[in-house]
């Protein structure tokens, strides 16, 4: 009776709406971390490199990059694909390894992990502000024996939004970009950058590099 009372003021939907969220949380955890994030297999490599060399725009380098093969896995790298040693694979618009996935974020992951982060990002929002509801503050020992775990939970939520936050917005920065992390991090290293005149030979407009990005 109380839980049907509970649902008539529609107390219950918070609540429901918190346990789909962490659940879509997850399930966008597992997705992104046991996908393939578009690892260059060796059957494939000929007809690839052809594609990549019509797709990419890049006049100013086209005639002094040449696609090289890599030293680990032996296939022919397609421009903006890196071999990455942990997965011992080459990756296709490789971004980067992130441990928190165990997996290389790259071409096929990386929209997923952008969806994954911005969920993750609105549960420990949301989760933060059920932490701080709870808490009355006084200046008691007593009181603060009772609420030790609450304000220790509040504290690690904190900590953990800001780090998701800045790594959101990084990386939106840099798909704004149409950059990636290996790129940005390692520009003077990659010969595809180091022989463009362009800073960036890749960037078509923010409203043009979301729109490949994501859709």
């Amino acid at each position: 009776s109380d839980l049907r009372e509970q649902e008539e003021r529609g107390e219950l939907l918070q609540p429901l709406s918190f346990v789909l969220l962490v659940l879509c949380s997850v399930l966008l955890y597992f997705k992104v971390s046991l996908m393939d994030p578009g690892f260059v297999k060796p059957e494939e490599e000929a007809k690839a490199g052809e594609a990549e060399g019509r797709s990419l725009v890049m006049p100013q380098a086209a005639g002094d990059v040449q696609l090289r093969r890599c030293g680990y896995c032996l296939v022919k790298q397609p421009m903006r694909a890196r071999h990455c040693q942990l997965c011992q694979h080459c990756v296709r618009r490789y971004d980067h390894h992130c441990p928190w996935i165990e997996n290389c974020v790259g071409e096929r992951n990386h929209p997923l992990f952008i969806a994954y982060l911005s969920v993750q990002l609105v549960v420990l929002l949301w989760g933060g502000h059920v932490a701080w509801s709870g808490l009355y503050f006084q200046q008691s020992w007593e009181w603060l024996q009772h609420n030790i775990f609450l304000l220790l939970s509040f504290f690690l939520i904190v900590i953990f939004t800001i780090v998701v936050l800045l790594l959101l917005v990084s990386h939106l920065y840099l798909i704004s970009c149409n950059t990636t992390t290996w790129e940005f991090m390692s520009h003077h290293r990659i010969s595809y950058l180091r022989h463009s005149e362009l800073e960036n030979p890749f960037d078509q407009g923010i409203i043009l590099n979301l729109w490949r990005f994501f859709c």
